[in-house]
């Protein structure tokens, strides 16, 4: 998914809004947060900075926990059932917003560029909602308007202020560190080991390694592959799943990886780019290629480069996922 880490920006209103500052709300079951979201334009909204003339009411904040699962089972001939498939749902996020101003335009004014920031992912695509702690960490999760920007229709309000209980949609249950974790291996320059001493390399060479994914769930990787090089296979060995790139594929007719050029294979949904952007899906070995996954926890795997040398190297990319915010 694509991930937004974008300086804030102040917002455009029909006045512009006091000034910033820092903020916070004890949201339920999760503590104090900072929570700012991103339009699909990557302007940031920060939601619980009162001085901007909108706040968050926490007690109404919903949706932030484990994501929602189906469940399929298989009766039992004796009774009960047993499970057979757990498939994550999407998501509803209630986020109910108060908008204020000390005049009746200012405060029409922020109500209008609010909505307009969350109707406009229904043509334009997802916003992200991005929680932060006080510790410097921070999750994100896009969204889409779904409904309940509207005011109360109550007396009194629609002035100088108003609230929406906004729904938000997320085709993604899942929150997402933005911060990408990356393991790089590359091919050491040889030495001569008698001259003038014994010696080996410092580098780090290709070969088993040990990767930790330290989300919740199966994150999908990003590799990078830098020639030179005539075959590359990945390997989870606890699965014994792999897949092989072949760059001498007839279907692409390139020939071996030369020294700095590079390829990109994403794991889902299946993408193989050739550094000028072209199609290598055809270098894959299908149909048994199996684009895996890092499951939760630490995940051995082997990268083996035929006819690799100094320069060789593979990138392995990916942002924890989680449960929760």
């Amino acid at each position: 998914m694509p991930l937004i880490a974008a300086p804030v920006t102040p917002p455009e209103t029909g006045e512009p809004p006091a000034g910033g500052g820092g903020g916070g709300i004890i949201l339920p079951e999760l503590g104090r947060a900072t929570v700012t979201y991103y339009d699909p334009t990557g302007v940031a909204w920060p939601l619980t900075t009162r001085s901007l003339g909108w706040t968050t009411l926490a007690e109404g904040v919903s949706g932030l926990g484990a994501a929602p699962y189906e469940l399929t089972t298989d009766a039992r001939p004796r009774g009960g059932a047993r499970l057979r498939h757990v498939q994550a749902q999407p998501r509803s996020i209630v986020w109910p917003l108060r908008v204020f101003g000390n005049t009746h335009m200012e405060f029409i004014g922020r109500w209008r560029a609010l909505g307009r920031a969350f109707t406009r992912t229904l043509r334009e695509g997802p916003g992200v909602l991005e929680i932060a702690r006080p510790d410097g960490t921070r999750r994100q999760i896009q969204v889409l308007y779904e409904e309940g920007f509207e005011g109360q229709g109550s007396r009194g309000t629609g002035w100088i202020s108003d609230t929406a209980v906004m729904t938000l949609f997320c085709e993604d249950p899942y929150w997402v560190d933005p911060i990408p974790l990356t393991v790089h291996r590359e091919q050491g320059i040889g030495v001569d080991f008698l001259a003038p001493y014994p010696s080996v390399s410092s580098s780090q060479v290709l070969g088993a390694t040990v990767v930790s994914n330290p989300g919740d769930v199966t994150v999908w990787p990003e590799w990078t592959i830098t020639g030179p090089a005539s075959q590359i296979v990945f390997t989870r060995e606890d699965t014994g799943e792999s897949f092989t790139l072949d760059p001498n594929a007839p279907e692409i007719g390139h020939g071996n990886l030369l020294a700095g050029e590079r390829v990109t294979v994403r794991t889902d949904p299946p993408q193989v780019r050739y550094q000028d952007g072209s199609n290598w899906v055809g270098s894959l070995d299908w149909p048994s290629a199996v684009l895996w996954g890092l499951d939760p926890g630490s995940n051995s795997i082997t990268f083996q480069l035929d006819g690799s040398g100094p320069g060789s190297a593979v990138d392995l990319t990916f942002n924890p996922r989680y449960e929760t915010a």
